[in-house]
């Protein structure tokens, strides 16, 4: 049912930081190849992978696009995937439906840390991987510096199956080590020669360490090795493809994306040391559960098993609908056929399918196992789904994705479009599942979290592109909680009358404060009948409402145990209602005298900053009423774990940037409240008077 013979897929993301020239090297693949006919550029803003607005305006990748390629026979579906920190959760989603992935290395900046989160996602999912180091052609570019310093941050030896001629403005090809041959590029076509003289040694050099790294890959070819004996040409082709998919060494190849040198033989290198799904399942068992029970079961990338496939990515298109793009795993898709969405359980009706070359959709009748295509409009499927044969049901385990770091409160320029902003949201969340969207119910604000700054930036700018809809951003407000330090008593009697039936009620309490994250406690203490019983929780509901409004400054108030120990009441004029009453007249005088205070939510954060800037990343966070808790190496990064206020943390991506230079990262979760210093208090409290006494003046 396949339409390519399954061992001849090969299925690859191109993976690096912001600006390494994935973008530029996958154009150049779908060019040499002849997928395209004209070689685009980010400048030009013509790429076919980058092919979003908020792309070509910005010159980054921002959303995972998916292209394909034949080359020698072998068909090769590409991924270009996002760089940029805000947007590299995306890239981790990517992985899930690949089996091997290109790594960029630039040779003027080497390793960043983006390269190494990405890469870290890679050993995640076990994929066998090779670096392309790149921008070979430009000034101050360095192979052997680049070749170490990958092999120092990827925690495996870099070997390299090319070498470069020249550098910089003198790069003008690369030596195979395989054939040992050179190839020379002009406008984009090489020819092959003999090795420049003086190159000769230095990629005999090259070709003896490869083949003493094939060589210690197996017992047997390392015996003939030390003995002396040469290895076959098969013999070195077969070790590379071994410690390649096993991933005792990395294979590096190197060239310039957009001099459009060096691809070919990149091409042959992925095709070489990369799996296909028939290598990769060999090794890792292609696995998921029973829906009904969670037991085990396995497939295998053949056409003639049962359908089985995972949606890893999602597009809203507001024109053609939802289009779920996804990677078959066994058996094969047909046009208008039905399948089982086995993730929620429905039955889902497949149309037309697609091959995706950037926005180009390629019609076919079927899609086989090993293989990633495109369908539109399928209604109750989303992002990290399974698709399968409704007679033989299997779910396969979701990618898993960083939870968001930066929220702002959104508001729209119109009003009355609330609506449109909710449902604009909802579809651009369907393909973003970093996103998360929600309205706070304590502060009434529409909340948009997301992996940064420009993330929610570049979202808002997909809504009013796509839907229509114009927003503003602003910072939210902080969910501070107020409590007491001190143990109090008040009475609060209500009483009116005003002819006929009047209200009374009279309640006495106490008030004490409680460890830090109790909460609320009521305590009933009534005796002999002071207040009668269907009162005593009308009290109680007076109290819970005058404590969720605050006292001091308008927040929530918690950790106090409320005690009723007295009262009186009228048996003609007492009501629920004056007992309510009574009951928030009595804790707001109680808190006026036990030394009520304001809470701050406390964030435990994560800090992962390269060695140089160790210092100045703790030096912020101590500014930022931060406290380290402790700092821990990881090779050339150290990661700083700390206790930071919220209030301190809401713009924290971008200070990280500018501080590390775009190499920090970090992460954070809500730990506990404290005590908002005295200064800071005051300054909150008069703020809020300030704000509550605009809205009563509005009114």
């Amino acid at each position: 049912m396949s339409n390519f013979d399954v061992n001849k897929i090969r299925n690859v993301a191109v993976i690096a930081h912001g600006g390494a020239g994935k973008t530029s090297l996958v154009e150049a693949m779908l060019f040499d190849s002849g997928s395209i006919d004209r070689l685009g550029s980010i400048e030009e803003g013509n790429t076919t992978t980058d092919s979003e607005p908020e792309e070509i305006s910005r010159k980054i990748t921002i959303i995972s696009a998916l292209a394909f390629c034949n080359w020698n026979g072998y068909r090769l579906n590409l991924i270009d995937t996002p760089g940029f920190i805000n947007f590299v959760e995306d890239t981790r989603g990517s992985l899930k439906a690949v089996d091997g992935a290109v790594v960029i290395v630039s040779a003027i900046s080497g390793v960043k840390a983006e390269t190494e989160k990405v890469w870290k996602y890679a050993c995640e999912y076990e994929i066998p991987r090779i670096v392309f180091i790149n921008k070979m052609d430009k000034e101050s570019a360095n192979f052997v510096n680049a070749l170490e310093e990958l092999s120092k941050s990827f925690g495996a030896e870099g070997v390299p199956l090319q070498i470069p001629i020249g550098a910089g403005e003198n790069f003008e090809g690369i030596v195979n080590l395989l054939n040992m041959k050179a190839y020379k590029f002009s406008g984009g076509k090489a020819s092959e020669s003999d090795i420049p003289s003086d190159l000769v040694s230095e990629a005999e050099e090259y070709r003896k360490k490869l083949v003493e790294k094939i060589a210690e890959s197996e017992d047997s070819l390392l015996e003939k090795y030390l003995e002396g004996g040469e290895l076959t040409q098969d013999e070195i082709i077969k070790g590379i493809k071994e410690g390649s998919l096993s991933r005792k060494f990395i294979p590096v190849a190197c060239g310039s994306a957009t001099k459009n040198i060096g691809i070919p033989q990149l091409l042959d290198t992925i095709i070489l040391c990369l799996p296909s799904p028939l290598d990769l399942v060999r090794i890792f068992p292609i696995k998921g559960k029973k829906p009904k029970d969670g037991t085990e079961v396995q497939r295998k990338p053949d056409g003639k098993e049962p359908f089985s496939a995972y949606v890893f990515k999602t597009i809203a298109d507001p024109y053609a609908g939802k289009l779920s793009l996804f990677r078959v795993y066994s058996g094969g898709l047909k046009a208008d056929s039905n399948v089982l969405n086995s993730t929620v359980g429905s039955k889902e009706r497949i149309g037309q399918i697609f091959y995706l070359l950037g926005k180009k959709q390629i019609p076919t009748n079927t899609i086989g196992a090993g293989e990633i295509g495109v369908v539109a409009k399928l209604k109750e499927t989303n992002t990290g789904d399974t698709l399968c044969d409704e007679t033989h049901p299997i779910v396969f385990e979701k990618a898993k994705f960083a939870e968001p770091l930066i929220s702002y409160a959104i508001a729209p320029k119109t009003k009355g479009d609330e609506d449109k902003v909710s449902t604009g949201l909802h579809r651009i969340l369907e393909e973003d599942p970093t996103l998360k969207f929600h309205r706070d119910e304590e502060t009434k604000e529409m909340i948009l979290s997301g992996m940064g700054q420009v993330h929610l930036e570049v979202s808002l700018e997909r809504l009013k592109r796509k839907f229509g809809v114009e927003v503003v951003m602003k910072t939210p407000k902080i969910p501070y909680r107020e409590t007491i330090k001190a143990p109090a008593k008040a009475q609060g009697r209500y009483k009116k009358q005003s002819g006929g039936r009047g209200q009374y009620g009279d309640c006495h309490i106490t008030i004490e404060p409680l460890p830090r994250g109790k909460g609320f406690e009521y305590v009933d203490k009534i005796v002999g009948g002071a207040i009668p019983r269907q009162y005593i929780p009308a009290v109680e509901k007076g109290i819970v409402e005058a404590m969720h409004e605050g006292i001091i400054a308008g927040y929530p108030m918690v950790d106090i145990r409320v005690s009723l120990y007295d009262g009186s009441y009228h048996t003609v004029d007492s009501s629920e209602m004056a007992f309510k009453i009574a009951g928030s007249m009595a804790i707001k005088k109680a808190v006026e005298d036990a030394k009520p205070i304001l809470l701050e939510p406390i964030m435990k954060t994560e800090v992962t900053t390269p060695d140089e800037t160790l210092g100045a990343v703790i030096g912020d966070l101590n500014s930022k009423r931060g406290k380290v808790q402790g700092v821990e190496s990881q090779a050339r990064n150290q990661k700083i774990t700390a206790l930071v206020p919220m209030s301190e943390m809401l713009t924290y991506a971008n200070q990280l940037h500018s501080l590390t230079s775009g190499r920090g990262l970090y992460s954070m979760e809500f730990s506990h409240y404290e005590e908002v210093p005295g200064h800071n208090a005051q300054k909150i409290i008069a703020e809020r008077t300030a704000h509550k006494k605009e809205k009563a003046e509005e009114k």
